[in-house]
C-alpha cells in the first residue's frame, strides 16, 4: 500500500486538471493561462511576476510566454514597479472578470465532486496531512540542495 502513495499523490493532481481543463476547453483556455489567471485572481492583483511564477511552480522565463499571449488577449497588462524597474506587475484587466467567475465555478464545481463522499473533517485531515508531506518534502530539498 504505501509503495502506491507516490504515485496516487502524482495522478491525483492530474485527473483534477485534467477534469479542469475539458470543462474550461471551451473558453479557449488552455490549462497553463485559465492556473496563470486563477492563481493571480487568487494572490490579489498587481503581483511581481517573479512571485506569480513561484506561486505557481515554474520559472519566471517560462512564465513569460504565457503572460504575452493573456496580455494579446486583454485579459492582464504588465506595469513597471515603482522599487525596482527591472520587475513587471501582473494585473487583471476588467475584461478578464467573467472569465474568472467562470473558472472559479469550474473549479468549484470539480472540487465539490472530486471530494464527494468525504466529510468535512476528514477534508480537513487530507489537508493536515498533505501539508505535513509538503513540509518534509522541502526539508529535503532544502537539506539536499544546501
Amino acid at each position: 500500500m504505501h509503495q502506491n502513495i507516490g504515485f496516487q499523490l502524482s495522478r491525483v493532481p492530474r485527473l483534477w486538471r485534467a477534469i479542469i481543463d475539458r470543462r474550461l476547453a471551451p473558453e479557449g483556455l488552455t490549462q497553463t493561462r485559465w492556473v496563470t489567471l486563477y492563481h493571480l485572481w487568487r494572490l490579489g492583483d498587481d503581483q511581481p511576476q517573479c512571485d506569480l511564477a513561484r506561486a505557481i511552480g515554474v520559472e519566471a522565463p517560462s512564465l513569460v510566454r504565457t503572460l504575452d499571449q493573456l496580455a494579446e488577449q486583454g485579459l492582464i497588462e504588465r506595469r513597471p514597479c515603482d522599487q525596482d524597474r527591472r520587475t513587471k506587475r501582473i494585473v487583471l484587466t476588467p475584461a478578464a472578470m467573467p472569465l474568472l467567475e467562470r473558472i472559479d465555478a469550474v473549479v468549484s464545481q470539480a472540487r465539490e465532486e472530486m471530494l464527494a463522499g468525504l466529510s468535512e473533517e476528514d477534508v480537513a485531515q487530507l489537508g493536515e496531512l498533505l501539508s505535513r508531506i509538503e513540509a518534509n518534502g522541502l526539508a529535503i530539498q532544502a537539506r539536499e540542495e544546501g
